[in-house]
């Protein structure tokens, strides 16, 4: 069922494989459907084990290496083959890809199966992988400012590395140091991707509008962001990462101030992209506040996760989702409540907490139902758009 899409036409070709961001989209909705559920039901259990992971390790690693990567997947796959002009993975070699993808979420529970080191090795794969496969088309055509996205995949490959070597017993306490490593790479390139994409569709979805930027601003929020990460990897000092994080915040909230327009909330495209990068500022702030030992640190990674990255990857695969299958930019009442939606479950897990910490136990599960009920409205609304040939019969 396609409750969202004015612009759908009847097809009985499949074209999921045509193009990256079509099975890899699909697939992290599904997954952001069924993952905060199980984890729910293991907190409201009290299971601690998940086979392979612990729960609250599972938890947080699947939704950074298995929602979140999918989506960088997917939208990575289609950018670099507008950016080169050059074919990227379509229909068997994209399908070994999302097998791939697929055997990493599903291996940890045959752990009494498997080697440990084996369902490590397939969950570490994918990564690699695909920063091969995009550096073929980026190298070719050498478009050297864009090879920063292979440094970041081989970054997230570490992170992924940091959590199962704990888990294979090699390391004592790498598992959640890797998990903050692999948070503030995805913010790493949230921020790289959105001083791109949000300028120029605020831009071209408001008419005469012209937004702004500044190069000391963006200096001052890269700057202060590859420093945090840095900090992160490290012992450092709490007042380090309290000054980096607020000169982060300022950085990034003068970087979204530039892009910002009142118009921006007559368009639910625009707004649910703004707000997500709002939540990164946030994030900032709370990392700062959890340094002081003022706030507990997992309201600081649940403003990045849930708020930050939840909100922008469900905005841009819906608006990414609509320009690569040849539809209007547009979206109908069902999305615009999956928006609605996920800005309450980052309030829920993040905000809620302060405000009623008696009440922690239940914020977190009102969380989980509202990120679930948004991925489901985004699944109903794009599951024809994604596996329907676009509408305008040109490739893709």
């Amino acid at each position: 069922m396609n409750i969202d899409d004015p612009d759908a036409r009847s097809s009985s070709r499949i074209a999921l494989f045509d193009l990256g961001f079509r099975p890899f989209f699909l697939f992290a909705g599904i997954a952001a459907c069924l993952l905060v559920p199980l984890w729910i039901y293991a907190y409201i259990s009290g299971n601690a084990e998940f086979r392979y992971y612990s729960a609250l390790t599972w938890h947080s690693h699947e939704m950074i290496f298995g929602y979140t990567v999918a989506v960088i997947a997917g939208f990575l796959l289609t950018a670099v083959r507008n950016w080169t002009g050059l074919q990227t993975p379509g229909g068997t070699a994209l399908g070994g890809l999302v097998l791939l993808w697929l055997a990493g979420r599903v291996v940890p529970f045959f752990s009494g199966t498997l080697p440990h080191g084996v369902i490590a090795l397939v969950d570490v794969a994918f990564l690699p992988v695909l920063a091969v496969t995009l550096s073929v088309p980026l190298i070719r055509r050498r478009q050297k400012h864009n090879l920063v996205f292979l440094l970041v995949l081989t970054a997230l490959t570490v992170a992924n590395m940091m959590v199962h070597m704990q888990l294979l017993g090699l390391t004592q306490s790498t598992a959640s140091r890797g998990t903050w490593f692999a948070v503030y790479l995805i913010v790493l390139l949230i921020a790289i991707l959105g001083g791109r994409v949000i300028p120029f569709f605020t831009e071209k979805g408001i008419v005469g509008t012209t937004t702004r930027q500044w190069k000391p601003v963006e200096i001052l929020a890269f700057g202060s962001l590859i420093v945090l990460v840095a900090l992160e990897l490290t012992d450092a000092p709490p007042l380090a990462v309290i000054l980096i994080a607020i000169l982060a915040a300022i950085g990034h909230s003068i970087r979204l101030f530039g892009w910002y327009r009142n118009a921006v909330w007559t368009v639910p495209l625009l707004w649910v992209l703004h707000l997500g990068y709002a939540w990164l500022v946030a994030g900032f702030l709370l990392q700062a506040l959890s340094a002081a030992g003022l706030i507990n640190p997992m309201l600081a990674i649940h403003a990045f996760t849930t708020g930050g990255i939840g909100t922008i990857t469900l905005g841009m695969m819906a608006r990414v989702a609509l320009g690569h299958t040849g539809r209007s930019l547009q979206v109908g009442t069902a999305m615009t409540r999956a928006f609605i939606l996920i800005t309450m479950a980052g309030i829920a897990r993040v905000f809620l907490p302060v405000i009623g910490p008696d009440y922690s136990r239940a914020w977190i599960v009102l969380a989980g139902i509202f990120w679930s009920g948004a991925f489901a409205l985004f699944v109903l609304s794009y599951a024809r758009v994604l596996i329907q040939p676009r509408v305008d019969g040109r490739p893709g």
